[in-house]
């Protein structure tokens, strides 16, 4: 087990990075940093191989964090469906 710290980034929406806290973001290189921007904290929770998280599979979240120091979760991709609608949408004449 251990306690994990997950920051949002505010540069782009649901996107996280997860920590282990005693670390902080000490192993997370520049080049993330600066692409993930100033790290928001959203909450620190204690992580083991048993606990289910929402949108990331947690043996590899732990892996990511004993191997690199974090493990970065990306945003769900943008469901195609969606862009159609908005793409298709027939002109109303209205303005």
């Amino acid at each position: 087990m251990i306690i994990c710290s997950i920051y949002r980034s505010p540069k782009k929406d649901e996107m996280y990075l997860y920590v282990d806290k005693r670390e902080g973001l000490e192993r997370v290189p520049d080049a993330l940093k600066e692409m993930f921007g100033a790290p928001v904290h959203i909450m620190d929770m204690p992580l083991t191989a048993e606990r289910k998280l929402a949108r990331a599979e947690t043996a590899k979240v732990l892996t990511g964090i004993q191997d690199q120091g974090f493990y970065l979760q990306m945003p769900p991709p943008k469901e195609d469906y969606l862009l159609d609608i908005h793409i298709n949408r027939p002109e109303t004449g209205v303005r």
